[in-house]
């Protein structure tokens, strides 16, 4: 009786031992594959920081989207939870996120307490305004996302694509055309990019030199500063309204008719997320706006 209660016991603990292993052959390969069979469960905040989310093959992990997130647009049937600037903590609750991710800069501050005390993991990336920096932001992504190797995969990729258009840019180059990035015209007054700013970023990788080098960020110039600045081009997003008027409306405007841009009609208008965003297509706006600039090929 002993030696055969011995067996049975055996054979038990061989049982568990093996059902042991097989949990955690279970467990083990849902680690190693978290993000390509997990359901939507994250919020996506920033237009550049969904691109990257997307870009690393992790759309079907995005759950909501802020206004900005714009591109692809097959997220555009996603839950919208508001403004990035303009969040309200009920609004991105609400879609009941396990993750959010966001761009630097969303707010309000007192927002942002209110979601970040709701106990849900808050990955806030840092803006970028150069290519060491949007390949950070993909680092951050990817680590958010646990998919590190694919974010160095597209770190690499995009890397490479960003020195190949820079080079290009700065070959056409030979005589840098002076470009003032229009972002307003409400109320007849220009509000215009010094430096410091993605604009005065994006045109310099472009070839191009900011007309205005004599403040820093965004501010509302006067009719006289803006036919000092002589520039060659305007440089506009490519929307209505305040925004963007129409060639003929522009080059009308006190301030604008006077410049060199106006006697040869020149303006470039690009998509601003495209321009603005420094997130994985930035290459591709170098090398538009480039073009539009100088013309042809390096």
């Amino acid at each position: 009786m002993r030696r055969g209660g011995d067996g049975f016991a055996t054979f038990m603990g061989g049982m568990i031992a093996a059902l042991a292993i097989l949990a955690a052959v279970a467990v083990s390969a849902r680690q190693a594959e978290p993000a390509d069979g997990a359901e939507a469960d994250v919020l996506s905040i920033g237009g550049s920081v969904t691109e990257i989310v997307a870009a690393l093959g992790q759309a079907h992990r995005i759950k909501a989207r802020d206004t900005t997130s714009t591109y692809p647009p097959e997220l555009a049937d996603l839950p919208d939870v508001g403004y990035m600037r303009a969040l309200s903590p009920e609004g991105v609750l609400s879609v009941d996120p396990s993750l959010i991710i966001s761009e630097d800069g969303a707010g309000p501050p007192e927002a942002l307490e209110v979601i970040r005390a709701a106990d849900v993991p808050f990955i806030e990336v840092p803006a970028a305004m150069s290519p060491e920096g949007i390949l950070e932001k993909i680092d951050i992504v990817g680590e958010a996302l646990g998919v590190p190797e694919q974010a160095e995969a597209l770190a690499a990729e995009v890397g490479e694509d960003l020195e190949s258009a820079i080079a290009r840019a700065e070959a056409r180059a030979e005589a840098p055309r002076r470009v003032l990035f229009v972002l307003s015209t409400q109320g007849g007054r220009i509000t215009a990019s010094g430096t410091g700013t993605a604009a005065d970023a994006m045109i310099r990788m472009a070839g191009g030199v900011n007309a205005i080098g004599d403040f820093e960020g965004y501010k509302q110039m006067s009719d006289e500063a803006v036919g000092l600045a002589a520039p060659d081009v305007i440089l506009m997003m490519d929307r209505g309204g305040d925004h963007g008027l129409p060639d003929d409306e522009l080059f009308a405007m006190p301030p604008i008719r006077v410049t060199p841009a106006a006697q040869s009609r020149s303006v470039v208008r690009m998509d601003g997320l495209l321009l603005l965003g420094f997130g994985p297509r930035t290459a591709e706006a170098v090398e538009q706006l480039s073009q539009a600039l100088y013309g042809g090929d390096a």
